[in-house]
């Protein structure tokens, strides 16, 4: 089942709940051990399995402790350069290449000689 297609708050709970419940079935742990191990309460454990709201420390204090982390990496990947910002920061780009000729103009007046 897809989190997206659920239409509610609950539902999305509930689901995470159940998912997060099977794999520490499948890490043979149980509610106690992982509470434990992840350094909160088996009542903790028992509320987000349930599918209740829970801290978001606590969340990911239980997804370390599955080796779930890499799974919020993936939800959330950090943001990189946006594409307009590196158009940005490379600046113009000359569309042409001139040489920069020597001034002609010699009207003999230097610095200095101010009337």
């Amino acid at each position: 089942m897809n989190l997206s297609d659920l239409a509610t708050d609950d539902a999305v709970l509930a689901e995470l709940g159940q998912r997060l419940a099977q794999r520490r079935i499948d890490a043979r742990l149980t509610q106690a051990d992982l509470a434990e191990r992840a350094g909160v309460g088996k009542r903790t454990v028992e509320r987000i399995e349930a599918g209740k709201s829970a801290q978001l420390t606590s969340l990911v204090r239980i997804f370390r402790e599955l080796g779930l982390l890499s799974v919020l990496d993936e939800l959330l990947p950090a943001a990189g350069p946006r594409p307009i910002d590196q158009l940005r920061h490379q600046g113009r780009r000359p569309q042409r290449v001139s040489k920069r000729g020597q001034s002609t103009s010699d009207d003999g007046w230097t610095w200095g000689d101010d009337p």
